[in-house]
């Protein structure tokens, strides 16, 4: 059962995702808001981008500035999402094996990957998303009948 599993079965459909134009502490708010590690970025419904907690803590100017505090908060508002996220992001499609996935996101350390069909983006898998899905199979098989 689990083997026939496709990445498109444990998939969030409905992905926040962010212009490659908005600003950087929009991105966070929305992170913040939704409870979210990773955001995708799209321009005219393709993926171009993936934008991380991580990709956002690096951006921000360091407390051991000599910058003045109107300095660092002027930086930090015109940062752009385009200036700090993944180009190069590694995609899955809905119909491959959910196993190629946990496979990827095991090797590279990733918690998340965007799933896309034809470079439009339909959807994002997680960690969370398969840990769910298997709670649910396995309390599903442990159900006395």
């Amino acid at each position: 059962m689990l083997t026939e599993l496709k990445i498109g079965d444990m998939m969030t459909n409905d992905v926040i995702s962010v212009l490659p134009e908005a600003k950087l502490n929009a991105a966070q708010e929305i992170m913040e808001e939704y409870g979210i590690r990773h955001l995708p970025v799209v321009e005219h419904g393709k993926l171009v981008g993936i934008v991380s907690k991580g990709d956002i803590r690096e951006a921000r100017p360091s407390d051991a500035t000599t910058l003045s505090v109107w300095e660092v908060n002027y930086l930090w508002d015109t940062l752009k999402v385009k200036e700090v996220m993944t180009t190069k992001v590694l995609t899955v499609s809905p119909d491959q094996p959910l196993i190629e996935a946990l496979r990827i996101m095991v090797a590279r350390k990733f918690s998340s990957l965007p799933v896309v069909t034809d470079d439009v983006l339909v959807g994002i898998i997680t960690e969370t998303d398969i840990f769910n899905k298997l709670i649910t199979l396995i309390e599903g098989e442990t159900t006395p009948a």
